[in-house]
Order: structure tokens, then sequence, then C-alpha cells
């Protein structure tokens, strides 16, 4: 083994303990890695001589750091026979030493069930230290549970997301054309091109519009299917999102700080808006985590180990589809993450963990198909329209007005990562005195290089840099089970201030916007809103007494009715806001035919074509009033500012519109204030 290598592998390595060493065992079974180099024994004995003081871990950190690595033992790594040997050699006269600095590969105990375990160079994880309060004890123990853990997950998961995921309607512009882009494949069944009515879709790769369609195929409505079928892929999406994030956090926070890891993601802000919407981001989010995930082992195990099959397959297959889902984004952030950490660890051998001659050709096999039929069928129009007019477009310019200055992820991190971001920002410090810990190390180069990419384009949206909130959910969580975020200094006390925040405003907001928009209120919106602000409010006194666990617990229940009460019952009745299902019922209830023709003038939401048909007709003013005067039945919507042409153009035409309806409003894109008119023509009517 390398100097190098030692250096990265054991110099960091933290004193095993028990209860975490129960989980790098199980991943050490099924294959046989390469053995350690003859010498190792006495290299690591070497190293572990010659830490400095300032790098070697705390007694606190200990079992957790035990724990993380048997994390990755059970799971994704094999010893071979001869680092099993080398395990059980080593002399009894240096456990004096090993108190005093981190213990070697070569130094590694046995497991309760005899089994000598590797270990993987980190200094990171480790047992939880005592949770103050019974929310986090609770919290604390269940988390402790692998059997109890996922499915828990996944029922809180859908706690957080399902408030309005069936009561939201289509929302424009971006989750209105992905559904309807897979709807006109459901109907045409061409699962290759991708359209919006006639118009060419180039900017996504297949990936979302399979899933969508496969779910509105599944779901037996075809087509016809609501809205929320479509969205049943994000759904999926966010809980595998939250699961695979305690996955990827076991071999840094230990068994309950992953555990608590996954609740913050179910819990944030943007990871249940994306849950809610039909659109790649909370897809590609999983995707993300799955490749992350098998790195982080790659690079945390320890030599003389290699991954089970299953982990590596899990990291490609993550690089794969998330291409398929989103382009570059997942091999970006990926990329950026393995070369920060060649780069600071001064190696590359660990990634060949990976095995990535035999990755590249599985990445190969579920990209290329449709790249070559996506390439045949537009004749490389295809390519053309996603990445040189829509990926460096948003590169040099904000496309689509999202321009905003750098700065600008920094800033909203405050709110989308609500309730975690406080708790992130109080740990802080922790991520700065364990900087150099390899687990530690990982998840800075998984934010880092990529943040700063993300805040240099110049087209920004708040979903972008959603794949980089696992590793901030990661760096709390051990922080917290580390005993390390404190509330010791006034500063810290002032951030413990956001904690409420959003609660709090919310809670005054909601139905001052619904009066206002409106002139309603929506009681259970009201109330849900204001007991989030009260417990949130409850949060920040644990905060501020040290408590951390139990104040975290508490913002969960804040956050859980505060999404109750803005998903599920303020914003589906903000009906001002919501022009096109007025619109479509409408013609429902109005039109003397079943399945008018339609037009629109004035209005061209995506949402309006979902609700109503795949052939409405985009015209201008004057254009409606041809429409009508053809044969059949026929509906135009026109839009208040051009009627005056409307009317004057059938006037010319030889007949009198007749109005079915009017809906007034704000359109959800701008605000601008909207007054539409719904017209037939007059003998049609009769």
């Amino acid at each position: 083994m390398s100097e190098t290598e030692r250096d990265d592998g054991k110099g960091e390595a933290a004193t095993p303990a028990a209860e975490a060493d129960e989980t790098l065992a199980e991943a050490t079974r099924n294959e046989a890695p390469e053995a350690p180099a003859p010498d190792e024994p006495a290299a690591a004995e070497e190293t572990a001589a010659e830490i400095p003081e300032e790098l070697k871990p705390t007694e606190s950190l200990d079992d957790m750091a035990a724990e993380a690595r048997t994390e990755i033992a059970d799971e994704d790594a094999e010893p071979a026979p001869e680092a099993l040997s080398e395990v059980s050699a080593k002399p009894h006269e240096d456990e004096t030493a090993t108190e005093a600095a981190p213990e070697s590969d070569a130094q590694a105990g046995e497991g309760p069930d005899g089994e000598a375990e590797p270990q993987d160079g980190e200094a990171d994880a480790a047992a939880p230290a005592p949770a103050k309060g019974w929310p986090g004890r609770i919290f604390g123990f269940v988390g402790r549970s692998r059997l109890v853990s996922a499915p828990l997950l996944v029922v809180i998961a859908l706690v957080f997301f399902l408030p309005g995921f069936f009561s939201i309607p289509p929302v424009d512009r971006d989750e209105a054309r992905f559904a309807q882009a897979s709807r006109q494949m459901v109907e045409t069944r061409d699962f290759i091109d991708i359209r919006f009515q006639a118009e060419a879709r180039h900017k996504k790769p297949i990936g979302i519009y399979w899933l969508q369609s496969a779910a509105a195929i599944a779901s037996g409505e075809g087509a016809e299917a609501p809205i929320w079928v479509y969205r049943l892929p994000s759904l999926a999406g966010a809980v595998l999102a939250v699961l695979l994030t305690w996955w990827a956090a076991l071999p840094i926070a230990g068994r309950s700080g992953a555990f608590f890891a996954g609740l913050m993601m179910a819990a944030a802000i943007l990871p249940g808006v994306e849950a809610r919407l039909a659109k790649t981001d909370a897809v590609l989010l999983a995707c993300l985590i799955a490749a992350q995930g098998g790195l982080l082992r790659a690079f945390l195990v320890a030599e003389g180990y290699r991954l089970r099959r299953l982990t590596t397959t899990l990291f490609w297959t993550g690089i794969g589809l998330g291409i398929l889902v989103k382009g570059p984004i997942v091999p970006m952030v990926t990329g950026l993450t393995t070369l920060t950490l060649m780069l600071f660890s001064r190696s590359v051998g660990w990634f060949a963990r990976l095995r990535p001659l035999t990755g590249l050709l599985w990445v190969l096999v579920i990209v290329l198909p449709w790249l070559v039929a996506i390439g045949i069928v537009t004749k490389g129009a295809f390519f053309t329209e996603a990445l040189g007019k829509d990926l460096l477009a948003k590169v040099g310019t904000g496309q689509e007005s999202h321009g905003a200055p750098p700065g600008t992820y920094l800033a909203a991190f405050w709110g989308t990562f609500w309730p975690i971001a406080p708790f992130f920002a109080l740990a802080v410090p922790f991520v700065w005195r364990h900087r150099r810990e390899r687990g530690v190390l990982f998840t800075l180069a998984w934010i880092v290089p990529s943040w700063l990419v993300f805040e240099a384009v110049a087209t920004k949206l708040p979903h972008y840099v959603l794949p980089l909130y696992p590793a901030f959910a990661i760096l709390t969580a051990a922080a917290l089970f580390r005993d390390e975020l404190q509330v010791d200094a006034i500063w810290k006390k002032l951030v413990g201030l956001l904690v409420p925040l959003v609660p709090v405003v919310l809670a005054v907001g909601v139905p001052v916007g619904l009066f206002w928009l409106d002139g309603t209120l929506t009681p259970a919106a009201t109330a849900l809103t204001l007991v989030a602000a009260v417990l949130s409010v409850f949060a920040w006194r644990y905060l501020a007494r040290n408590d951390a666990a139990s104040a975290l617990v508490t913002t969960f229940a804040a956050a859980a009715i505060l999404y109750a009460g803005v998903y599920q019952f303020a914003i589906p009745e903000a009906r001002s806001i919501w022009l096109s299902p007025r619109l479509a019922d409408v013609v429902l209830r109005s039109a003397p035919c079943r399945d008018p023709q339609l037009a629109t003038a004035g209005y061209r939401e995506p949402s309006l074509v979902f609700l109503t048909r795949t052939d409405l007709a985009m015209v201008k003013d004057d254009e409606a009033a041809s429409f009508l005067a053809e044969d059949g039945c026929r509906v135009a919507f026109v839009e208040g500012r051009g009627e005056e042409a409307f009317r004057a153009r059938a006037t010319e035409l030889g007949f009198n519109p007749h109005l079915l309806g009017r809906v007034a409003g704000r359109n959800l894109n701008g605000g601008k204030e909207l007054d539409i008119g719904v017209f037939m023509r007059e003998g049609a009517v009769r």
C-alpha cells in the first residue's frame, strides 16, 4: 500500500466501538477482495503514531465512528482472508497507545459474531450521544433498528408529501408541460419523440416521460388520467430519496443519525414541493443520492476490501438513470465530488473499487438505446436543441427571465431548506473542526464545487441545488448525534430564531393572502398554520436550552402541520390563481355538446391544454372569431383585453358571440390580473 493511501485510510481512522462495528461486518461476506500488502500492519502502526494531535478523534467520537464503519462492512464490503488474518494478528501490547490514537486497519477488532471487522479509515461517524429530551430519545432509539427505520421513514415521508398531492390543480408552466407531453405519448403510443401539442420538446431526456406515461397506463385511465397520476413518479422519487439519504448517511452519522438525516429530507420544504409536481427533480434527486452513496462507500472502505457488486451497480445505475432523467446533472455532481476527493486525498486508486470499466458499459446499456433512437427520429435535432440551445443558454444567460446574481442560492437556502437550514448553521463549527475526517470531507466535496457551479450559472431556479441538500442533512445529523450542535453564543441563539420564522410568516400570510385574493378565509388553513407557528416557537425554546434533538423533532411536527394547512387547504382554495380549472369547468357545465373544439386567445397556459384537449388551438384575438365561424360545436376563450377585436371580427363574419361564462383572477405566472370570456357562436348554441 502506498504512503498516500496509508495517510488517507489510516491516519484518520477512529477507534472502533462495539455498536458501530456491528454494521462493517455484514458487507464483507460475499466477495473475495484484494488482500492487503504484507507490510500493512507495520505501516498502519507507523501512520497511527504520526497522526497530529489535533486530528485525533475525541473519545465522544469513538462509538459513532465504529458504528459507521460497521454499516459499510455489513452492507457494502468484503474482506479478503488475508486481511482477516492480519486483523487478529495485532499484538496486544499496543492497546495503551491505541487509546491515544485512532486504530489502524490492521488493529480492527471483532464483531459480536466473532468475525474480524475491516476498518474503512473513517473517523467521522459514531454511536449517538445521549439525546436530551424525550423526543430525541424516542427517535434516536427507533432509528437504531434498520427493520423499523426504513418502513417508518416511508410512512413519515408520506405524511409530509401527501397533503395537497391529489387536490392541487396542474401547476403552470413546467409541471403542465411535462404532464401534457407524457399524456401525448400515451395518446399517440410514440414513446421516443417528445412533443407538447405539435411542438417538439427537445429540452430534457426521456426518463420522466416514460415514468409518467407508465403511471397513466397502469392507472387504467390512460391519457385521461388526472394530474395526480402523473405526479406518482415524483412522489415515489421523493420517498426513495428519503430512504437513500438514510442509507447514504449510515457510514457518517451512524444508525440514529442516519434516521434523522432521512427525516430532515422528508421535512424540508423543497423536497416536499418537488414531490407534488409532475416533473424531473424528485426522481433526479433519488438517482443522485444512489450514486453518491456508492461513491461514499468506495471512498471510505478500507484497503484490502472491495465493494459488493450491489453497491457498485447502484452507483452506476444512479448515474445512468440520472442521465435519462435530466442529462448531465448527476454526472456533473458526482464527477466534481470524485475529482475533489482525489485532489484532497492525493489518491485515485480508491475509485477503482467501483469497477469503472464495467460500470461505464452498464451506463451505456441504460442510455444509449434511446439516444440512438431519438437521434434517428429527430435527425440530430434533439442534441442541437437540448445541448446547444437549452443547456448552454442557461449557463450563459438567465433563460426565461430566471437570471439572478451569484449568492442567490445562499439567500434562498434559509427558506427552501427550512426547517433544517438553521440547524445546519449551528453545525458549521462542527464541520470546520472535523473537515479533515473522510466522511466530512466527502460531504464537503459533494456540496462546495457543485454549489459554486450552480451559483456561477446565469439561470437560477430554487430546485437546481436540490441534489446538494442531502449532504447538508447528513452533516447536520452527524453534528446532532455527536452532541456538537451547541447553542452557546449570542449569534447562535439569533440563528435559532430562523426556526419559527417561516411558520410565523405563513400563519399571518396565508389568511391575509387568501382574503386579498378571494375575499374569503379558510378556517382549516388558518388554524393549522397557527398551530404550526406555536409549535415552532416551542422548538426555538428547546434550542435555546441546548436541547437540539427535541427542537428538531418539534420542528418536524410543526412542518407536518404547516404543510397540511398550506398544501391541503390554502393552495387549492385560492380560486383566483386557478384559472385553467375554472375555464375547463365552464366548458364542461355550459357547452351544448360533450366534446367541443376549443381555441384560446390571450391566455396560453399549458395547464389549459392538459385540462381540456391536446388540439386546443392557440390563436390571436380576431382569429378566435374566425374559429367560431367554422362549422361544428366550437368554444373560444378570449382574454378581456382582446375582446373588442374579437367582437369586431365576429360582426364582420356575420354572427354574434354568445357568452357561456367569465373567469377572472390572477395568472399564477407573473400575477397579472385576467378576465377571460368563454364564447360560442350564437347560432351554434341553438
